[in-house]
């Protein structure tokens, strides 16, 4: 009888812990509920994280009011939509751009866009340098998003 001895690598042997950033759906809404409560009158747009893998984070943001048309040059934009309606117009050219900041340039208005009506479960994801605004049906419009870095790679 011939016995063979595997090799297991150490890394096998040694108990991993799970580096799984995780929400349930009842600490999704438990937050969504807290944020419009400590939303102020007037306020038109509020943003927390929700889970996050080092420096990426998905976040709940609750808009109220439109914000202005805005391009993220090097970030892409995936969001699903939780709560409320609206619509996203996205595509076509961002009017009289104005660089905010390195990752963010807004315009006054988006010529020749795609515009789409905005329901729960809807799912969008927005290429970098791509012209995007939200509108907003009703008292809010709810995302679940994330802005993912051109090139990021995991736990990077």
């Amino acid at each position: 009888m011939l016995l063979l001895a595997l090799a297991v690598p150490a890394a096998a042997q040694t108990p991993l812990t799970d580096p799984t950033s995780f929400a349930s759906g009842a600490e999704i809404a438990a937050q969504v509920e807290a944020m419009g409560k400590a939303m102020k009158p007037g306020q038109g747009f509020a943003w927390q994280p929700l889970v996050r893998d080092g420096e990426q984070v998905a976040a709940i943001e609750i808009w109220r009011s439109p914000g202005r048309p805005a391009v993220h040059p090097d970030e892409m934009e995936y969001a699903t939509v939780i709560a409320g309606a609206g619509t996203l117009v996205s595509g076509g050219t961002l009017a009289e751009p104005t660089v905010v900041n390195p990752g963010l340039i807004e315009g006054s208005r988006i010529v020749g866009g795609t515009t789409r009506r905005l329901a729960p479960g809807d799912v969008m994801l927005i290429p970098a340098g791509t012209p995007h605004w939200f509108g907003i049906t009703g008292d809010r419009l709810v995302l679940l998003g994330t802005k993912i870095r051109r090139g990021h790679k995991s736990g990077s």
